[in-house]
């Protein structure tokens, strides 16, 4: 028993300094131990609440700043970096305007002009990329812009106490412009890629309760829940709202209506993390044969319910949008264009396109990695274009017969030599103007239709 409200005691501690830290100012900086001592608990049970409220995203852990209290991130404005992950980004140290590092920039002005000229393109929002020029800082954060300064130069006392006063970070980077530009220009173009790769975060409401059984519940609860919303699958959870374990029909059949549910049910059943790809549930609730999947957080406790068809759906409209365009496979399948293949099995489809230099490996040939990623892509696009469905790729065997030069034209055969509503086999051929280059076999277990 003394150890029992030993665990309480300590829980309890651990959620004080969660509360502590939420009705803290945004803004402001904070550390384990000054928060131990303020309010008598141990520096382990502090640092434990700051791991906790960081994946909550309520705080903050940067190199060179600190820990400091943030809004919690939405995931809309994902594609949006804040200056906080600027200054991380560009190895820049923090001056002044700490309760600024998490407002938005939705654009970087390079100071290579006169004041005059270069205020014309500074506005609220925005980050100043500049020298060692005194009064482009004082003005930028006058006009509600953040402030870079490169080469490693510091910023008067004066503009520190302004970046402070109005909330916004000045920050200094030991790396030129063009290095800190280029740097924050390649940051953007990830997080839009990221932006667009779809989590069940995105299509889970966590705000609405799922239906669920409760620990004690019997089967009589399971068939009226049953009834009433018309599933015949619910997460078990435990008092603290754990999932603890998943009762179905099949475990019902043949139970009496007072049989406890936490008898009959499923123990350690398939959950999944709210920050998993949409793809990702897909597979697993095709590869388990489940049409329900409990959302949990780190510590299993439930967030929210997700079902086949929500996926589905989910996976039909990121079909529909358009590619980035942007990422390594969408940058060597540039160029690369479907024909159609005389006399061929009507799903055979041809793709033709150029071996550029930048796809060279060590020894001045195609990359062998290069192309079994073209191999992989003309399955997946032949499939896609032929009976609208994606798959996950289980494995893959390759031959390369002999080298493919670079600047040469090549045509990639995908062919399906078995295909059922769960799994494909294919056969994939790489030809240049000498003839076959490359094979290869791939099984892959296919995802429903989007």
């Amino acid at each position: 028993m003394a150890s029992s409200g030993s665990n309480h005691e300590n829980s309890t501690k651990h959620e004080q300094v969660l509360q502590y830290i939420q009705n803290l100012k945004i803004g402001t900086k904070l550390s384990v131990r000054p928060i131990a001592k303020a309010l008598g608990v141990s520096e382990g049970t502090a640092y434990k609440a700051f791991k906790e409220a960081e994946a909550s995203g309520i705080v903050s852990t940067k190199e060179r700043i600190g820990t400091v209290r943030i809004d919690r991130k939405r995931r809309e404005a994902l594609d949006q970096l804040t200056f906080g992950e600027v200054a991380e980004i560009v190895e820049g140290r923090l001056y002044g305007g700490a309760a600024g590092l998490e407002k938005t920039l939705h654009k970087f002005v390079i100071g290579a002009m006169e004041l005059d000229a270069m205020l014309r393109y500074i506005d609220e929002g925005s980050l100043l990329i500049v020298g060692n020029r005194v009064g482009a800082h004082r003005c930028a954060l006058e006009e509600g812009a953040g402030v870079l300064i490169t080469g490693g130069f510091e910023p008067s006392e004066e503009v520190i106490a302004l970046a402070d006063e109005r909330a916004l970070p000045i920050i200094s980077s030991r790396h030129d412009t063009f290095t800190v530009a280029s740097m924050i220009n390649r940051a953007m173009y990830d997080r839009l890629i990221k932006r667009k790769i779809m989590l069940i975060e995105d299509i889970v409401t966590f705000s609405r309760p799922a239906d669920v059984l409760k620990v004690g519940a019997t089967v009589f609860d399971y068939h009226r829940l049953s009834r009433e919303c018309g599933y015949s699958r619910f997460p078990v959870v435990d008092e603290r709202g754990k999932v603890v374990g998943m009762m179905t029909a099949k475990d019902a059949v043949g139970a009496p209506e007072e049989g406890e549910v936490e008898r009959l049910m499923t123990k350690h059943p398939i959950t999944a993390a709210p920050n998993i790809t949409v793809p990702s549930a897909a597979h697993t609730m095709a590869a388990e044969g489940i049409d329900l999947l409990p959302i949990v957080d780190r510590h299993r406790k439930l967030l929210g319910v997700v079902t086949r068809q929500e996926v589905l759906d989910a996976m039909r409209f990121a079909g529909k949008q358009p590619e980035s365009g942007e990422t390594f496979e969408d940058l060597m399948w540039t160029g690369f264009m479907a024909s159609a293949m005389q006399g061929q099995h009507e799903l055979g489809i041809a793709y033709k396109g150029a071996i550029t230099p930048q796809m060279s490996g060590a020894l001045g040939m195609v990359s062998e990695g290069v192309l079994a990623t073209l191999m992989t892509q003309a399955a997946r696009k032949m499939i896609r274009e032929t009976i609208k469905r994606d798959y996950s790729l289980e494995s893959m065997t390759t031959y390369y017969v002999r080298p493919v030069q670079i600047d040469s034209e090549i045509t990639i055969i995908p062919r399906a030599l078995e295909m059922s509503r769960k799994f494909t086999k294919l056969e994939i051929e790489v030809n240049d103007n000498q003839g076959l280059a490359a094979k290869a076999m791939m099984t892959a277990q296919m995802i429903d239709p989007y």
